[in-house]
């Protein structure tokens, strides 16, 4: 099956350029590419669905290349931002493509040339100005750049003339690895059309050969959410700025109505398994729910502690039966022997402070379940807060050493978010 098939079947693709010729291109193993701004040291939920496409890529027998933009973060891409991004230093860009870059090695292979990994800082920080504006910006329109998306939003609130430099950069990248390793398909999100499109007709012009373009959809909840956006924040693929089991949970809790979708985009999971899944409703859509938090948890954080994970999740909430015949190639375990405590958040605390008490909204804050005490006091006032499964009934009630079961206690805010309290040492 051709893999551009695939992509479109699971539904990654938005937009593509002449299917029919990528199709062909695609029908012997080929060089493709996605880039990835270096503006953090980790990736996160939103990146997910571009890494995957280039796992689909590399088991169908393409070559990806990731491409970290080591030189175009040192601009910003406007694309799908109202205001200028914050400029980094090079410094702290340097830091980052290197987390990246080990990072990406995670789901993708680079031994014996099946991939490679790039820095776009190695041939576009050393360009000499005048030479690129004649050999490269001569072929750009000012008024078609001004017509494409990205720019249009900006307009409105104000373009800086070093981001109107990016497109280029951008159509300059994708030009430098066709000419230099033989990569005609670069893929990217929605927003980078005009950008892919650019680089296209860069190649066209400059060594009269065809290159092919894919976007994949910005990804919302069914309730219109950005994906991998929550009230505390990003859902990162780094373990140190989300836990395991935090990743975990926010599968566990997405919308009833994005679980197949979810299924065909973020797990490798059969086509024929998910399309049985689909219909499925209550408990057994649950359990959907549960199979898809073990497979994505798998991928980015390894099988151990998808594992723990799922322990945990079986301690704090119960254990969800999931039929043998429900997603069937999933490896998540149907006899699990629960791990006490396993991978839950947990905040050590020393016993002379609990023998003394903390009053309950002072430690709600304090472990991150709440953002300030006057949330945990409105939290605890409306009855949503839990010390070891029961209810919490005054805003000031004090945590105690004596409310540890087996020298730890588990707090719970909501139906969600839960910390654990232990003894130290």
């Amino acid at each position: 099956m051709n893999v551009l098939d695939v992509l479109v079947e699971r539904g990654f693709v938005e937009q593509m350029t002449d299917a029919d010729a990528l199709r062909r291109h695609l029908e012997n193993p080929a060089r493709c590419y996605i880039g990835f701004d270096p503006t953090a040291d980790s990736l996160h939920v939103g990146s997910l669905v571009p890494i995957l496409a280039l796992v689909h890529m590399q088991r169908h027998g393409h070559r990806p290349i990731v491409l970290v933009g080591g030189g175009t973060g040192m601009v910003g891409d406007p694309s799908g931002k109202t205001e200028m991004r914050q400029l980094l230093t090079r410094e702290q860009i340097e830091n980052n493509v290197r987390a990246l870059q080990s990072q990406l090695s995670q789901f993708i292979s680079f031994e014996k040339d099946q991939a490679l990994i790039l820095d776009n800082g190695q041939w576009l920080l050393d360009l000499k100005y005048i030479e690129f504006l004649r050999d490269i910006g001569r072929h750009f329109s000012v008024n078609r750049m001004l017509a494409a998306e990205s720019y249009r939003m900006r307009l409105e609130t104000g373009l800086n003339f070093i981001e109107f430099n990016y497109m280029l950069l951008q159509a300059y990248d994708f030009y430098y690895l066709a000419a230099n390793y033989d990569c005609f398909v670069q893929m990217g999100g929605n927003d980078q059309w005009g950008n892919i499109v650019a680089g296209i007709d860069l190649i066209r012009r400059k060594m009269s050969k065809e290159a092919y373009g894919i976007t994949f959809p910005l990804i919302t909840t069914a309730s219109g959410a950005k994906m991998g956006k929550t009230a505390e924040g990003a859902v990162w693929l780094s373990a140190q700025k989300t836990s395991p089991y935090d990743f975990f949970q926010y599968w566990v809790n997405v919308d009833d109505r994005d679980v197949g979708r979810f299924l065909k985009l973020y797990t490798f999971l059969p086509m024929d398994e998910i399309r049985k899944a689909e219909s499925l409703e209550g408990q057994e859509l649950n359990a959907c729910k549960t199979v898809l938090a073990f497979e994505v948890t798998r991928i980015v954080h390894g099988q151990e502690a998808a594992l723990e994970a799922y322990e945990a999740a079986v301690k704090v909430f119960g254990r969800r039966t999931i039929p043998r015949d429900l997603l069937p190639s999933s490896g998540i375990p149907q006899d699990l022997k629960v791990d006490e405590g396993a991978a839950v958040p947990t905040t050590p605390m020393s016993p002379e402070e609990l023998e003394a008490g903390i009053p309950a909204f002072e430690l709600f804050a304090r472990v991150g379940l709440c953002e300030s005490k006057s949330a945990a006091r409105r939290l605890i006032q409306q009855g949503g807060a839990y010390l070891n499964g029961q209810r919490i009934s005054r805003f000031d009630q004090p945590i105690q050493l004596r409310d540890l079961q087996d020298g730890a206690a588990l707090l719970r805010a909501g139906k969600k978010k839960v910390h654990r309290i232990c003894v130290e040492g």
